[in-house]
């Protein structure tokens, strides 16, 4: 039960991490060149970093109810898998596309931890 809950908070924590620095760093230079060499036009960049935002407090604060975090998993389910899907329309290196690969990959571990310390 003690190993559940640390791979818990390490995944959820590395998710939430990189959802925070997507929202500070969404205005950047880099940021902007890579979503329009991805073809994503800049009001949904803003949209998909206020999401990220929301679902990165759903998932970290323990209060919520968990119809909320369920719909959270939900949300970057679907960013990870949409980036992913963008990263291969484009022809992306092997390193960018597997870079939504292993977020969802931890997703998916949290979410699996997640309902073992429910059980």
């Amino acid at each position: 039960m003690k190993s559940t809950k640390i791979i818990y908070w390490v995944t959820t924590s590395i998710i939430c991490l990189f959802a925070s620095t997507g929202i500070f760093f969404m205005n950047s230079e880099m940021a902007i060149k890579g979503t329009e060499h991805l073809g994503i036009p800049r009001y949904l960049s803003l949209e998909v970093s206020i999401g990220q935002f929301i679902g990165m407090l759903l998932l970290i604060i323990p209060a919520v109810p968990a119809r909320f975090k369920e719909w959270a998993y939900v949300g970057f389910g679907i960013l990870y898998l949409t980036a992913l899907n963008a990263h291969l329309a484009v022809g992306d290196t092997i390193a960018e596309i597997l870079m939504p690969v292993l977020f969802f990959g931890l997703l998916l571990t949290s979410y699996l931890s997640y309902h073992k310390l429910r059980a």
